[in-house]
């Protein structure tokens, strides 16, 4: 395996004085436990062949904090911390370890905001949109590459200007 792209990502958004220990723990498994997991399996075969990416997909709210989702940004924060400390034991082997925060890219998970939420938002974004998945994908792809060998630690912040 050359490759990992840890993406598995579930919102229970509530206000943290009613969120439940279930939704928190929840949110937490999903998102950042599952990356752990999948990525401590592959992470022995990266080092032994001295190649290897791992991607973890984060999120600007991991950066930014967003109200009602205290359990989704500690995830997101949590992946920075976890990736950043990955890439520190595992770059003298081969294997770098990056983070995408995506801002808001048009998904299932945006859809569900509904159209006059979604309008209040781009406003606030400096590109004035929302972000295709094809943007993600490519900020993915090029992490992936050759053309990335010397980037490990690092966040690479893809939301039109959102989080700045």
């Amino acid at each position: 395996m050359d490759v990992l792209v840890n993406n598995a990502g579930i919102t229970k958004d509530g206000l943290v004085m009613r969120m439940s220990d279930d939704d928190f723990d929840d949110v937490l498994n999903v998102n950042l436990r599952s990356a752990f997991i999948a990525s401590r399996h592959v992470a022995r075969p990266m080092m032994r062949a001295r190649f290897g990416r791992i991607i973890n997909i984060g999120s600007v709210s991991g950066l930014m904090g967003n109200p009602g989702q205290t359990n989704y940004a500690a995830s997101k924060a949590a992946m920075v911390g976890m990736s950043k400390s990955m890439a520190k034991e595992l770059g003298a082997k081969g294997v770098t370890v990056n983070v995408v925060a995506p801002g808001f890219i048009k998904t299932d998970m945006t859809d569900i905001l509904g159209d006059e939420l979604l309008k209040e938002v781009a406003p606030r974004i400096p590109v004035r949109r929302l972000g295709e998945p094809e943007e993600i994908a490519n900020a993915v792809s090029w992490l992936s590459s050759d053309d990335s060998g010397y980037v490990t630690g690092q966040v690479l912040v893809v939301d039109g200007g959102l989080a700045m």
